[in-house]
């Protein structure tokens, strides 16, 4: 299951991560985001161990998303040592997601 990261938890779990980290930007309202989520979940679970997939809710997070850039949502940002190594912006098929992680393992 994703993580919920916010304003407060963010560089704790995603920046200091040993492992890669992709970050799902979304917010309750945004019809995408909810097509996304479960594709999100599915690759929680799938790559356990191996990565970690986390959720961050704009609305409730403005500083990481205002930090980021963020402006359009879904926005995914994969993170390796700390760093942003991709981004998708959009709702995608899961290989999408899948192959730009798999390339950070």
């Amino acid at each position: 299951m994703a993580l919920e990261v916010n304003d407060d938890n963010f560089d704790e779990i995603v920046i200091k991560s040993d492992k890669p980290v992709v970050v799902d930007f979304w917010a309750e309202w945004c019809g995408p985001c909810r097509m996304v989520s479960p594709i999100m979940e599915e690759i929680s679970d799938e790559y356990s161990g191996k990565a970690l997939v986390v959720k961050c809710d704009v609305d409730s997070s403005p500083g990481v998303s205002a930090r980021y850039g963020i402006r359009n949502i879904p926005t995914i940002l994969f993170f390796k040592n700390g760093k942003i190594a991709d981004k998708q912006v959009g709702a995608v098929p899961k290989n999408t997601f899948v192959n730009k992680l798999k390339a950070l393992i």
